[in-house]
């Protein structure tokens, strides 16, 4: 399950994702203030990337959602919604696996100001390619026009990804020991976090759209190979608040993860971040500076995969 974010509308008052509007601590004080509430309905592991349901005494099942943010708008005016349809799913899917689930099935939900016909399918079929790449079904979802919520040309796209998995293949990091190693597979960019600063650095100019709106990388393929030849005893879906923090999601509260921030080539638009003054703790802390999903696995068991930290 995702923490919720909860976004605030502000000046910018520097290169960061707190002047820009979004806050991070506030994130996580909500996530601590709705757990009791979560946790009496029966759920364990609150604030994890997918929550888990016994479906009987073999099977869970583990579901997540999400939206696509406000790199949605810089989209817009690429006009490349159907990308966004494909980052949102890649996003809820790449969630789900992290518990060891397969991704079962997909839903959407497009709500804006008024809602047009073309942007909805371009949303959808960009969903429905990434479904299909994952092996996932898109069931459906649901389209509403709300002019009284939105302001005119806002536009919204969340969606939820259920999968399945079963209790002997769960994946919950609690094996985790001190000498693992940490994985990280390559990102192709910003992925679908980051862009109130990002939006605040562009503002009105023209911006180059490859490099800012790459597509969120799905790792399916990659995950179930690694499962395939290692012990993979914890898995992140690097998204807002960066490699440690997410790292720290999946981890045992004796452990921690110590990253070697020169193991990999990062994408050319973290090079663009710093020349529009955002520093690099800033980086490291907002985005996935160019590592969008981390596994813990025995030494032993590193490989073809860039090792690019330990566990401690």
């Amino acid at each position: 399950m995702v923490p919720r974010r909860h976004r605030l509308d502000s000046e910018v008052e520097g290169k960061t994702y707190e002047a820009a509007g979004v806050s991070l601590a506030l994130a996580d004080s909500i996530v601590e203030r709705l757990r009791a509430a979560v946790e009496s309905t029966g759920t364990t592991g609150f604030g994890t990337f997918a929550g888990l349901y016994p479906l009987d005494e073999q099977r869970l099942l583990a579901a997540s959602m999400d939206s696509a943010g406000t790199k949605l708008v810089l989209a817009r005016k690429a006009e490349r919604l159907r990308s966004i349809g494909g980052d949102l799913t890649a996003h809820c899917i790449n969630d789900v696996i992290t518990t060891g689930a397969e991704p079962l099935f997909f839903l959407d939900y497009v709500v804006g100001h008024q809602v047009e016909l073309e942007q909805v399918a371009e949303l959808v079929e960009g969903a429905a390619e990434t479904c299909r790449a994952a092996g996932c079904a898109l069931l459906g979802g649901e389209t509403a026009e709300m002019p009284g919520v939105y302001r005119e040309q806002e536009l919204d796209f969340a969606g939820t990804c259920v999968g399945l998995v079963e209790r002997e293949r769960v994946i919950d990091g609690s094996r985790v020991e001190a000498g693992d190693v940490v994985l990280g597979f390559p990102s192709s960019g910003l992925h679908t976090n980051g862009f109130s600063l990002v939006r605040k650095l562009v503002g009105d100019s023209e911006f180059d759209a490859d490099l800012l709106l790459a597509p969120h990388r799905l790792y399916v393929d990659e995950v179930r190979g690694l499962r395939d030849r290692a012990d993979v005893k914890a898995l992140a879906h690097v998204t807002g608040g960066g490699i440690l923090a997410n790292i720290a999601r999946v981890l045992p509260e004796s452990r921690s993860a110590e990253i070697d921030w020169q193991a990999w080539e990062r994408p050319p638009v973290y090079a663009w971040l710093t020349e529009q003054g955002v520093d690099e703790e800033e980086q490291r802390r907002v985005f996935n500076v160019g590592i969008g999903m981390c596994a813990v696995v025995p030494e032993r068991d590193a490989d073809a995969v860039q090792v690019i930290g330990r566990i401690t």
